[in-house]
């Protein structure tokens, strides 16, 4: 582990230098893991794992769409896909990747074939951290662990096929065999991170809630929404108001941000722009920020995890956030955004 300074503030960090894809091997050669749930996470992480020479099997309902998925990932039936329940038997570390509505139905199933000296892996601290409201309450004779990368799962196995790393959080819950940290790490390089840096399952789970609803898509989302309907409102067209707050972001400014960082986009835009940006982030900072702390506040009463939890449970769930999802695809600028995308040139 190496401890590096991230503007004045030291930070635990494990870089695959440290801790070569040789050393993960040889910690999890002797390790079955049972990937639970083959949804948003489970198949970039397996596949990633698979290819880097661990060894894998998937855990999955039959009955299932996520079945088939896994069949035509090249998992095998009877051999590396089984049922729930034969995954969580065979495997020696069991990776619960299902949708935390699912890790909540599913948790009496699995809970018996948890037995000393295995390994309960997350990839987001929901279930444990709430665990009063969720009823996954690990057994004492375990390590339960979390590699949580930040990204989805079709992020972490593209980003991997081309020889890249997504970077991960990771954390230690309980440390029943003395072996969680070199578990956790290997793990972590395993799966395709690109470095790994230090938290706790509940930092995580509030700092993935707050940037869901924040930065990463709520926020966002809304942002587009405003200034999209402003320019339509005083006569841009679809097309303009679109590229001028979607397609400029996203195709240009935010690849040159993710290489350089935002002070160097500030550094080499035009001067025009330069001040425009100076004069007004602060406007925008301040107006958002009584939103960010009853957000985090929020997150920290445990009112949204709660508000995921009776939604999700709901037996039409799946028809009202359809609905939901319609309203939003079916939208003036995200159809709009369909056309312009349609539109970009291809790359030979």
């Amino acid at each position: 582990m190496a401890q590096l300074n991230f503007g004045g503030t030291v930070e635990n960090v494990v870089t695959r230098e440290e801790f070569p894809m040789d050393k993960a091997r040889e910690v999890l050669k002797e390790e079955i893991i049972a990937i639970i749930g083959y949804g948003v996470q489970g198949p970039g992480q397996a596949l990633n794992l698979k290819d880097n020479g661990f060894n894998v099997i998937i855990g999955q309902r039959q009955d299932s769409a996520t079945w088939q998925k896994a069949i035509n990932d090249g998992w095998i039936p009877g051999e590396t896909l089984f049922s729930i329940e034969e995954a969580a038997e065979k495997g020696t570390i069991i990776q619960y990747l299902l949708s935390d509505a699912a890790q909540i139905a599913i948790w009496p199933t699995l809970l018996p074939y948890l037995t000393p000296g295995k390994a309960l892996y997350f990839s987001h601290g929901f279930g444990v951290t709430y665990k009063e409201r969720t009823g996954i309450i690990p057994p004492a004779g375990i390590d339960v662990i979390l590699i949580a990368p930040k990204g989805s799962g079709t992020s972490l196995r593209r980003l991997f096929l081309e020889g890249k790393g997504l970077n991960s959080s990771y954390a230690i819950f309980q440390d029943a065999t003395g072996k969680a940290f070199d578990r956790v790490v290997a793990l972590g390089i395993g799966v395709g991170s690109g470095y790994l840096f230090e938290t706790d399952f509940k930092k995580e789970v509030y700092s993935d809630l707050t940037g869901e609803r924040g930065s990463l898509m709520g926020a966002v989302q809304g942002i587009f929404e405003a200034q999209y309907n402003e320019l339509r409102k005083r006569g841009h067209s679809p097309s303009e108001a679109f590229n001028e707050t979607v397609e400029e972001l996203t195709q240009s400014l935010m690849p040159l941000v993710a290489e350089n960082g935002m002070d160097w986009m500030y550094a080499n835009c035009s001067t025009t722009a330069q001040r425009g940006a100076l004069d007004w982030k602060n406007k925008f900072r301040d107006a958002v920020a009584p939103v960010f702390t009853e957000l985090y506040d929020s997150v920290a009463s445990g009112n949204e995890a709660q508000r995921s939890i009776d939604s999700n449970s709901q037996p039409d769930y799946r028809e009202k956030l359809e609905v939901e999802l319609a309203e939003l695809r079916n939208s003036e600028m995200w159809q709009t955004g369909k056309t312009v995308r349609s539109l970009r040139p291809e790359r030979n």
